[in-house]
């Protein structure tokens, strides 16, 4: 069996050398598809920090997906019109710049995880499941009717956002921007699940009324994870409204929570890298088989079946001979 620290390197390697290839291949469209791995795998790691450490499974990260891709999209919709945003006795004109819009998607999707989180962390099991699924309805109409920003027909932007010192027009550069966010969230990851936070979230997650007799409060410890998971996401929503320089209603559907929960189990529930491997795999079987035919999800679904019945681990499990997610 393959150690899983030489299985991480090898995904890390595979996941830049595609988008290098391509570069030297002259595929711009292989790299915007390495490009969209990497945004999607982060969205996932996002919620594998809730769901693998905590045991918090969540149904409505979109919700956070969407807010992050709606924060960048009203900013750079305002600072390319010219037409200022109000809020109350503030005046903003918008930015380009991707620092900035970064650091306002993490504020926004931390707020609005932090409201979530106390009124789903009441319940438990299948009702947390379902309130958060109702959270991210709520906001996915919201969306719709919301006709400042497009409403139904979401919203466009003209030109990618800006980084210094970089074009992020050209997808190389945008492509490594996104693979060293990836890298450093993992490496959070990482050092988060070996630190007393994590090992208390996980003593959470394992016994609450354990982890309440030593001193330690569950709820309180879950919330901060879940605040942390819906920043991770959110940002990555900002970065997917980038790659395509459109949001829409659709960033808040239930079907993308429900497929970033895929990656996950399809890597491994709590693998530090399953999310990657995961979205890894969807886009590539989105991209081979969907232009075979249009039922590409049946082939996935028997995938998503197999790993389920026999390799409860995920990929990484099936590699590794471990079947235990390694939190």
């Amino acid at each position: 069996m393959i150690a899983e620290r030489w299985i991480n390197a090898i995904v890390l390697a595979g996941l830049l050398g595609v988008p290098l290839w391509a570069m030297v291949a002259d595929a711009p469209f292989t790299i915007t598809l390495a490009t969209r791995a990497a945004i999607l795998a982060l969205a996932a790691v996002g919620l594998n920090i809730a769901l693998g450490i905590g045991g918090l499974v969540s149904l409505g990260h979109a919700v956070f997906f969407g807010i992050g891709g709606y924060a960048m999209g009203i900013l750079a919709y305002h600072a390319q019109t010219f037409v200022p945003l109000e809020l109350g006795p503030l005046t903003f004109s918008g930015t380009k710049s991707m620092p900035l819009i970064w650091l306002a998607t993490v504020i926004m999707s931390s707020v609005v995880a932090w409201g979530i989180g106390v009124l789903s962390l009441r319940t438990s099991g299948v009702y947390f499941i379902m309130i958060t699924l109702a959270f991210g309805q709520m906001f996915y109409y919201f969306a719709i009717s919301w006709s400042t920003y497009g409403g139904e027909d979401g919203l466009s932007i003209y030109v990618r956002n800006g980084f210094p010192g970089l074009n992020t027009l050209a997808p190389i550069q945008f492509f490594g921007i996104c693979f060293v966010i990836l890298c450093f969230v993992l490496f959070l990851k990482a050092r988060m699940r070996m630190s007393p936070f994590g090992l208390a979230l996980n003593a959470a997650r394992q016994s609450p009324v354990r982890a309440e007799t030593v001193g330690l409060n569950p709820v309180r410890i879950k919330l901060i994870a879940f605040i942390i998971s819906g920043a991770v996401t959110g940002l990555a929503g900002a970065l997917y409204a980038d790659l395509n320089r459109f949001v829409s209603p659709t960033m808040f559907s239930w079907q993308l929570s429900g497929e970033l929960i895929v990656f996950i189990i399809i890597g491994g529930v709590g693998r530090l890298m399953g999310p990657v491997i995961g979205a890894a795999l969807f886009v590539a079987l989105e991209h081979w088989l969907g232009g075979l035919t249009e039922y590409w999800h049946v082939y996935l679904g028997a995938v998503l079946l197999m790993i389920v019945l026999f390799a409860r681990g995920g990929v990484v499990g099936l590699l590794t001979g471990k079947e235990g997610a390694h939190v």
